[in-house]
C-alpha cells in the first residue's frame, strides 16, 4: 500500500466511527422514548465511548436518571455534559428539572432561563419556566420569553394559554382577552380557555365599573 493512501484510510475510519456514534445515539433516544431503560443506557454509554467529546450521551443518561427518580445521578450526568459542552442548552434544562423535582424553584427558574437564553425555542424549558413561575409568583421575566416564542410559533396553543394565564394574573386583561380569542380561533373546543376568557371578561367589567 502506498504511503499516500493512509490519510484516506484514516478519514474513512473517522467517518465509520461518526456513523456508528449517530446510530447508537439515535437508538438510545428511541429506547428512551419507548421506556427500554436498560438498552438505552447501554447505547448511550457506547456512544459516549465512541465520542467522548459529545454532550448528547450525557444528557441522555441524565434524562433516564430523572425518569427513574435518580436525581443525584441525573445531576452528575448533566454537569458532565456541561463540562464537555459549556453551552449545552439541554444540560441546563436537565439541571432545571432536577431542581424542580427537589422543589428548588429559584434554582430551577434560573436554569430554565439559561436554557432559553441558549435555545429560545426549547418548549420543555418554556413550560417548565411557566410552572416554576407559578410556584414562585414571579411572572414578568417569563412573559417576555413566551412572547418571543409565540412570535415564531403563533399557532402553539399550549404556550398561548400559558401567556394568557400570566397576562390575567398580572392584570393585563386586554392582552389576556386578545390571546384567548386567538387561541379559541385555533381550538374552539378548549374549555379551559373559554372559562378563563369568561373570568377575564368579568374582571374587565368590574374594573370598568370601579373606574367609572
Amino acid at each position: 500500500m502506498e504511503t499516500g493512501d493512509w490519510p484516506f484510510d484514516e478519514l474513512e475510519a473517522e467517518e465509520a466511527v461518526d456513523q456508528h456514534y449517530e446510530v447508537l445515539k439515535e437508538l438510545a433516544d428511541c429506547c428512551t422514548a419507548l421506556g427500554d431503560v436498560r438498552l438505552a443506557r447501554e447505547c448511550y454509554r457506547g456512544a459516549m465511548a465512541l465520542a467522548p467529546g459529545e454532550a448528547a450521551p450525557h444528557v441522555g443518561l441524565g434524562t433516564i436518571a430523572i425518569q427513574t427518580g435518580r436525581l443525584d445521578e441525573a445531576e452528575l450526568a448533566f454537569r458532565a455534559a456541561l463540562k464537555t459542552a459549556p453551552d449545552c442548552a439541554e444540560a441546563y434544562g436537565g439541571l432545571a428539572m432536577v431542581a424542580q423535582h427537589r422543589r428548588d424553584y429559584t434554582g430551577a427558574f434560573e436554569m430554565y432561563l439559561r436554557c432559553l437564553e441558549l435555545d429560545s425555542d426549547n418548549l420543555v424549558a418554556m413550560l417548565g419556566l411557566f410552572q416554576t413561575s407559578c410556584q414562585m409568583g414571579s411572572f414578568a421575566r417569563i412573559i417576555h420569553y413566551l412572547e418571543l416564542y409565540l412570535d415564531r410559533h403563533p399557532g402553539d396553543t399550549s404556550v398561548l394559554f400559558c401567556l394568557a394565564t400570566l397576562y390575567a394574573r398580572e392584570g393585563r386583561l386586554a392582552e389576556a382577552r386578545q390571546s384567548l380569542l386567538a387561541l379559541l380561533a385555533l381550538e374552539p373546543d378548549k374549555n379551559e380557555a373559554a372559562n378563563l376568557l369568561e373570568e377575564v371578561r368579568l374582571a374587565s367589567a368590574e374594573t370598568m365599573g370601579v373606574s367609572s
